[in-house]
């Protein structure tokens, strides 16, 4: 598994890691109008799902907003944002900062998507900074596990993966 710190301490992720090559794994999580999402009502896609710990918060603000403009330039990519946030909170803070590019998922329920991605953090329930990147053949072709929670990812390396996935 990644080795993962927040705040400078050491904590441990569940899951499963998921690495370049690897098939998609498949996950269950709720839109903010509490419908289930899977992976599968993006097939035909590129995904880059964006991995926030908390989106009313600093790093996951920005990261939300950075992804949120880039995706008005790319074609056929949906970004998926992801965390343990209710789906009411997530439809709030999406209205509040006029967030309507991206679509923002919660994992509040049973931590499918932290589970099957190796992302859930066990000892605080929250979910680890990361950035994966799915073809429109579900293959995973980027990931970023943020080795610190609380830093930025990789932008301009996530945004290049999905340009060039197929």
């Amino acid at each position: 598994m990644a080795n993962i710190t927040f705040k400078g301490n050491p904590v441990t992720l569940l899951g499963t890691e998921v690495k370049v090559g690897d098939k998609a794994p498949e996950f269950k999580v709720l839109a903010n109008d509490l419908s289930e999402i899977t992976l599968k009502d993006s097939a035909g896609k590129v995904r880059l799902i964006s991995v926030v710990p908390s989106i009313d918060t600093g790093v996951c603000d920005a990261q939300t907003r950075r992804f949120n403009e880039e995706a008005a330039k790319l074609d056929n990519v949906e970004i998926l944002t992801v965390s343990v946030d209710l789906p009411f909170a997530q439809k709030r803070w999406c209205g509040a900062n006029g967030i309507d590019k991206v679509t923002t998922l919660s994992d509040h329920r049973d931590l499918s998507f932290g589970e099957a991605y190796g992302v859930a953090i066990k000892e605080l329930r929250l979910l680890a900074r990361a950035v994966f990147v799915v073809n429109s053949s579900d293959e995973v072709t980027y990931v970023e596990y943020v080795s610190e929670a609380t830093n930025h990812p990789n932008y301009e390396n996530a945004i290049e993966a999905a340009k060039s996935a197929h």
